[in-house]
């Protein structure tokens, strides 16, 4: 059984990040595992601009944004194994894994970070009747299947759900020349960011139709139409509302789960709002020496905030190796209440906290002309105004260690009307 200092399970913009944040910490001997063919993750099939603004300053395909951390990591000489896929995590460190190279084998680390991403939400979770036609895909996959592989999924498009994926393919699709006929969305509000909805929906003329839901697929062979119905305040169809739309191609972008069986299988313990480890200021999950950052965490709505998450996760890492993280002392919780949904971290130890932690957090639905506000035990410390509060976009707050005193029992994020 080799043993290294520091494993990163995944390749994509996070794995990429705690990889070069642990060998400019001093972590010489680490290996990053990837199951896909080539490093990048996700970002290889996201060919459109927009990432990098906070990062680089300027705006950059998914393919460039990939690019310059997997060059500063060759720079680095981090050792990258691709088409290898972990079978398995034990509590000890101990991975199995799978290549057609090496077989299956054993590997033991020092310290672990958990770097897997997400997945799309699939058809069979959301309960639509109808048979199992040709052309319903999901979002990525369609992506996948434009941008990388050179295929039209269809020409005739009905998109489900409103998250950023399902925006930007409405916009994709109507570029290779489908009729993107609408946008359907469960919930009152879009998933999406502000100015994906502006950039892609509005600028194309394609209908976003709010408290709307797919109640019916069309066809045998292949998708003829789609139904679509009204939703009441209930989520479920309003008698009368029905509307079928014809069309050969449904694509679905109905949510993104992060991927914790491996996590699971480590005992890490995960949040049922997240669906992504708990953490503590950090990024170590409650098994010591097993840290967690980007989508596998909790999904982003920017790979500029997971990169910068992974370079924590990944010097904390080369901490924890170093053994600087082996006297924690008590855990103060964070915790989300009317109206923010959760938190991330979920506890920050003082003892071992640095001057600053950033604190990222959503809220359950949009507010207008509210206050976001924190406190600590019982004391406010910061109130600030927000004209629109979105749960498409994620909210920070900076914690400073100054703010904790040795007795605090507990910190709270929340929604104020004043």
């Amino acid at each position: 059984m080799s043993v290294h200092d520091l494993i990163v399970i995944g390749a994509g913009p996070a794995g990429l990040a705690a990889a070069i944040a642990a060998k400019e910490a001093g972590v010489d001997d680490i290996l990053v595992l990837e199951r896909d063919s080539v490093p990048g993750g996700i970002l290889n099939q996201c060919i459109h601009n927009g990432f990098g603004l906070h990062t680089f300053q300027e705006e950059l395909t998914g393919p460039e944004y990939a690019g310059r951390f997997l060059k500063k990591a060759e720079e680095l000489g981090i050792a990258i194994r691709l088409n290898t896929m972990v079978l398995d995590l034990s509590k000890d460190k101990v991975l199995t894994v799978t290549s057609r190279e090496n077989g299956l084998e054993q590997l033991q680390a020092k310290a672990v970070v958990l770097a897997m991403g997400c997945r799309e939400r699939p058809r069979g979770a959301l309960n639509i009747p109808g048979y199992r036609p040709a052309g319903i895909y999901s979002a990525g996959t369609a992506q996948r299947l434009v941008n990388i592989e050179g295929f039209m999924p269809g020409k005739e498009v009905v998109i489900l759900g409103s998250g950023d994926i399902g925006l930007i393919m409405a916009r994709r699709m109507t570029l290779e020349g489908a009729h993107v006929k609408c946008v359907a969305e469960l919930l009152p509000y879009s998933g999406g960011l502000k100015r994906n909805i502006v950039q892609c929906l509005h600028d194309y003329n394609i209908p976003l139709k709010l408290s709307h839901t797919v109640i019916d697929i069309l066809g045998r062979e292949r998708v003829e139409g789609v139904t679509i119905a009204q939703v009441g305040p209930d989520r479920k169809p309003v008698p009368g509302t029905e509307e079928t739309i014809p069309c050969d191609t449904l694509l679905l972008s109905v949510g993104l789960l992060p991927e914790n069986e491996l996590s699971e299988n480590a005992g890490v313990e995960l949040s049922p709002i997240t669906g992504g480890p708990v953490v503590n200021e950090s990024l170590e999950t409650g098994v010591p020496g097993i840290f967690a950052c980007g989508n596998v965490l909790h999904v982003h709505d920017l790979v500029d905030y997971v990169s910068e998450e992974a370079g924590r996760a990944g010097a904390n890492a080369a901490r924890y190796i170093r053994g600087e993280l082996t006297e924690p002392g008590d855990a103060v919780p964070l915790r989300g209440k009317n109206g923010v949904r959760y938190t991330v971290p979920q506890s920050i130890r003082p003892a071992v906290m640095p001057e600053e932690v950033v604190v990222r957090f959503r809220v359950a639905e949009p507010y207008y002309d509210r206050y976001l506000s924190v406190y600590v035990d019982g004391e406010r410390i910061s109130h600030r105004k927000k004209q629109i509060v979105a749960p498409g976009e994620m909210e920070q707050f900076t914690l400073r260690r100054s703010q904790l005193g040795p007795d605090t029992r507990e910190v709270i994020f929340c929604v104020e009307d004043q």
